[in-house]
């Protein structure tokens, strides 16, 4: 397998960056090589060289899609990090007392990969529910992915995947085994939707969120384009609402009109004027 020339590297660098946002470090040349070896060879092209070459030539939309798509990180769980849901789980009480009278929660689960993020805040939701009856819950789940999409809305998942973070009681409440798969049941499935959206594009045909779960998302982006993507964010939560970052992801140093909440690591709210 040969490198990619600096000169196609950098096409590569700047097409991901204007398409996905995708900030590519010049130490990541063996990465983009080996990951897109795999997708020329799936679409039939004899070399990395030759799909190379077509795109600079076609400048193809669903060949530039599929590198997209290849070069995404999707790596997921259900309940992944805890902390978050934990932190869902104590804002609801506030929640509660902002919505008594429309008795409706939205949650965006936005880069949501295959599901296991939107499918563990419909559990944590499926309780609150069982506990306040008249109370309504959507959940919208997001990504650039139509592949990882597709799954979502299957809801189904195999034995390894299964087994990241889910309790054997959750198992058994919320799937159903089909052979060596396990699918979400129709009440979670019923709560969640799940559309295509690249975070670059507008957002505001999304409605407005009292939750926002944008995590291990912007660590792959430039400070620019955090700060873009996080604006346009913020403008889809509703005033008293919540965003949710990744463990490793911050807002300091951006110029973004949001605060943290005091205790609750990675948690955001809209700065109070």
């Amino acid at each position: 397998m040969s490198e990619l020339s600096p000169e196609d590297f950098g096409y590569y660098q700047k097409m991901l960056l204007e398409k996905s946002g995708l900030s590519l470090a010049a130490d990541k040349s063996y990465l983009l090589t080996t990951r897109l070896s795999s997708t020329a060879k799936n679409l039939g092209f004899s070399s990395l060289d030759a799909m190379t070459r077509d795109m600079r030539e076609r400048n193809d939309a669903r060949l530039i899609n599929a590198v997209v798509e290849a070069m995404t990180t999707n790596e997921t769980s259900f309940f992944r990090d805890t902390k978050p849901f934990e932190n869902l789980k104590n804002l609801l009480p506030a929640i509660v007392a902002k919505q008594r009278i429309t008795k409706n929660i939205r949650i965006w689960s936005a880069a949501c990969s295959t599901g296991q993020e939107a499918y563990s805040i419909a559990m944590v939701m499926d309780e609150f529910l069982q506990n306040n009856p008249g109370w309504r819950c959507e959940i919208v789940g997001t990504d650039i992915s139509e592949d990882v999409l597709k799954q979502a809305r299957e809801g189904l998942y195999n034995q390894f995947e299964i087994q990241r973070g889910l309790t054997i009681q959750n198992m058994v409440k919320y799937f159903t085994q089909e052979g060596t798969s396990w699918r979400v049941n129709q009440k979670l499935r019923a709560m969640t939707q799940f559309k295509y959206l690249n975070l670059l594009d507008p957002m505001v045909s999304l409605g407005t969120f009292d939750i926002i779960f944008c995590r291990n998302v912007l660590i792959y982006f430039n400070a620019q384009t955090k700060t873009d993507v996080l604006s346009r964010i913020v403008k889809q939560l509703s005033p008293d609402g919540h965003i949710f970052l990744g463990a490793c992801e911050t807002a300091i140093n951006l110029s973004v009109p949001l605060e943290a909440v005091s205790g609750q690591h990675g948690v955001l709210r809209p700065k109070k004027i």
